[in-house]
């Protein structure tokens, strides 16, 4: 098995006496896209603000290419190669989209780069994002679907080598959707290393290769697609009557 990208070892964090997560550990494997799913409410966003160093945590450790990322803030973990997006997309309004990705290119890595090859990089990921001939239109003048693009591009401007995805389809309808999962996967196939959040369960059966359930904070489940929606604990807690996801995944695109 190659080396780990990502560990995570009885991370808990308390909000006052809430535990939005308890002793969660796993292991992330380069290379791969990986879901991370469950109820409104289960920890999955705080597990990727404890990840990305915006919701340090109560216990547990997170160590990424073998480094502890304890104690770190956001930029320094950006700058590692870390990069996220957020469920509430905030594009500097008052800039373009070309702006919004060279503050990426030029501030978001851990060697600076000039602001004329930020230029041509910022044009190069607007065009690999679908946004290639909106390069001039403010970030305030976007409609939902660009701005969820402009998120994703932004965080690829940073150079990431894990990107934490926080339900970039929610809102989508379907041909959008697509065309976000196609994105996912031209992303993770230039190495790389996806982790998404996701409620649509048919995006989710059709890209991950692996998927781990959070449910009131604690890991229920890991593995295979096939493998979590077999799952006892996961179709009471989480799919529910929702239907077969694994009839979802044949329906959906590849």
């Amino acid at each position: 098995m190659r080396d780990a990208v990502l560990e995570a070892r009885g991370v808990t964090k308390h909000f006052g006496g809430l535990a939005a997560l308890s002793a969660v550990s796993f292991t992330l494997t380069p290379g791969r896209i990986n879901a991370l799913i469950g109820p409104n409410g289960a920890g999955k966003t705080t597990l990727f603000g404890v990840i990305s160093g915006t919701t340090p945590a109560t216990k547990g450790e997170v160590r990424f290419r073998g480094r502890s990322l304890q104690g770190l803030p956001p930029h320094r973990i950006t700058r590692l190669g870390i990069a996220r997006t957020y469920q509430i997309v905030r594009p500097f309004p008052n800039l373009t989209i070309r702006e919004n990705l060279e503050v990426g290119c030029r501030f978001g890595r851990a060697v600076r780069t000039s602001a004329q090859a930020a230029r041509r990089e910022a044009e190069a990921i607007a065009e690999r994002t679908g946004l290639g001939d909106k390069l001039g239109w403010m970030g305030k003048d976007l409609s939902l679907v660009e701005r969820k693009r402009l998120e994703i591009a932004k965080a690829l401007a940073t150079h990431p080598e894990l990107l934490l995805l926080d339900e970039v389809m929610a809102g989508l309808n379907p041909t959008e959707t697509l065309r976000a999962m196609d994105l996912v996967r031209d992303i993770n196939k230039s190495d790389v290393t996806v982790f998404l959040i996701e409620h649509n369960m048919r995006a989710v059966m059709n890209l991950a290769d692996w998927i781990m359930v959070l449910h009131h904070g604690e890991k229920i489940a890991e593995g295979s697609p096939a493998e979590v929606s077999r799952d006892p604990a996961v179709i009471q807690a989480y799919l529910g009557h929702q239907g077969d996801p694994q009839a979802a995944r044949q329906e959906g695109g590849r």
